[in-house]
């Protein structure tokens, strides 16, 4: 009996259902980079025409997690280390945006989930789930996007978010030690309780920042060949 990644999809919105399907084989690692998008496979898997598996594919594109080889079809995008430096820089700008607005904003509520959410990253840690901690990570951060109130801001975020997730889950770690995941934010959170921007935009430069260099430092070791 064959095995399949997908399940089928209802009739209401096919290319957004396909595409979500997609996106999350794809950050998940189920499909690696450079895998193919068969469309006839697909569209068996999700029960379709081709149709809407094409333009699943060509909105993923447009998202930069699927590139396009004339006549050869769709292949899952294989990041780069110069790819990933690039991501992490427009986040950071981003980010720090978000929080200078969110800090404004932001109430002993929206800290307080906050807070519950660095504790979900300690369990995820002491639980050895690395890949529902990575997702954890980033709802975290998103939550003080959120903050902010703007919502085209989050529409960029989640974009990034996406691409920033398919590349760490092909790494598989970020840090050595997954209490540090969690560790790494608590600054962050200090910050915000203290109401004290210039110690909160600090603290979430330094975080982001030392998170991409451990990124790009193992990309670069994936392009070397390195066997670790």
């Amino acid at each position: 009996m064959t095995t399949t990644m997908f399940s089928t999809v209802s009739t209401t919105d096919l290319v957004t259902q396909i595409a979500r399907q997609i996106t999350e084989a794809i950050v998940t690692g189920k499909l690696r980079p450079g895998a193919r998008l068969t469309e006839l496979q697909l569209s068996r898997e999700f029960g379709t025409s081709r149709a809407p598996v094409r333009e699943a594919a060509r909105l993923l594109e447009s998202q930069g997690l699927v590139v396009s080889n004339p006549r050869r079809g769709f292949f899952v995008r294989t990041l780069t280390a110069s790819d990933m430096r690039d991501i992490y820089e427009l986040r950071i700008g981003l980010e720090l945006h978000a929080a200078g607005i969110a800090l404004e904003r932001m109430g002993p509520a929206e800290i307080a989930l906050l807070e519950r959410q660095i504790a979900k990253l300690y369990a995820l840690a002491d639980a050895g789930s690395v890949e529902s901690q990575i997702f954890e990570d980033f709802i975290f951060h998103r939550m003080l996007c959120e903050a902010s109130g703007n919502a085209r801001l989050i529409k960029v975020y989640d974009e990034l978010a996406t691409e920033m997730r398919a590349g760490i889950t092909l790494i598989g770690k970020l840090y050595d030690d997954p209490h540090r995941i969690a560790e790494t934010h608590e600054p962050i959170l200090a910050a915000l309780k203290k109401g004290d921007r210039e110690e909160l935009l600090s603290a979430l430069h330094y975080h982001i920042t030392v998170a991409q260099e451990a990124v790009v430092a193992l990309f670069e070791g994936i392009e070397r060949g390195d066997a670790s």
